[in-house]
């Protein structure tokens, strides 16, 4: 079998703190901000459409949490903070009773409302990261198609390795290894973090963004913004794959839109904007 090629990375992390009512704070790695290359290369396997042009991108520095939203966070976020614009359910995930495993079965408007709240209480501004934002703290420095390298391992994240019984598809990745399917989501430190200290950036569920969903990046902001439209009841994205998606859809490039906006496959992260100075 040939040999995967695997990078991992070393720096300092930098990061503060967030308190929450009874649980162990929420950690919000410093993400220095920079430009990048966003989207997928003509020559990148699997690459599609939707990933191209691809184009330069410059990030303004944030704050990004270090694990996805847990199902702990959620709950405490729900029942002891006031809610701003709709209440949210207390247990919503489909995998239930495993408060380190990430919260799951939440639309896109829960996820805001989660960020709405602990703005207020923080007296921070928290939110949903934008595209540019998320690839841009997921590759971690690499235009390859994962953080880590060419090539992905279910020892590396919790994505299905597994081949279909028909050979439609395909659990291994260019010159990458065959691996397993847990066929659940699994607790947010089970895994190595990228360069960035960012934990599963590819697998375990895929993760709501600030954007409205566009076909491609015709005329998308190069500043690190949301791309919004005025269209009504727009769709939003999702990026990462997750624990019921074969590696494909775990690249870093990878967008995609679900119509279920209320899935078990789909959660978040919250970043943290830097007060700007005059």
């Amino acid at each position: 079998m040939p040999q995967q090629i695997i990078k991992s990375h070393t720096k300092q992390i930098h990061f503060f703190a967030e308190p929450l009512p009874g649980l162990p704070p929420l950690k919000m790695v410093l993400i220095e901000g920079g430009k990048f290359m966003m989207g997928s290369p003509d020559g990148e396997i699997d690459r599609r459409s939707t990933e191209s042009p691809q184009h330069e991108v410059t990030v303004p520095s944030f704050f990004m949490g270090e694990y996805l939203i847990t199902q702990a966070q959620w709950a405490a976020v729900a029942q002891k903070m006031p809610a701003v614009k709709r209440q949210l359910k207390l247990r919503p995930a489909y995998f239930k009773d495993k408060d380190f495993n990430p919260v799951e079965s939440i639309d896109w408007f829960d996820a805001v409302e989660f960020c709405d709240r602990l703005t207020i209480y923080s007296q921070r501004q928290y939110r949903l990261p934008s595209e540019a934002e998320w690839e841009y703290a997921c590759r971690a420095g690499s235009q390859q198609p994962f953080h880590f390298g060419e090539t992905i391992s279910t020892d590396l994240a919790n994505y299905d390795g597994t081949d279909n019984t028909d050979g439609s598809w395909s659990g291994s990745y260019g010159q990458g290894e065959k691996g397993i399917h847990r066929k659940a989501t699994t607790p947010v430190n089970t895994f190595l973090p990228n360069a960035n200290g960012l934990y599963d950036m590819h697998g375990n569920v895929w993760e709501w963004c600030l954007d409205h969903w566009h076909n491609t990046y015709e005329g998308a902001p190069i500043d690190g913004s949301a791309w919004l439209s005025d269209r009504e009841n727009p769709s939003y994205v999702i990026r990462g794959g997750s624990w019921n998606n074969i590696p494909r859809y775990c690249r870093s490039a990878t967008r995609n839109i679900n119509p279920d906006t209320n899935s078990y496959v789909i959660g978040f992260r919250v970043m943290c904007e830097i007060p700007r100075t005059s």
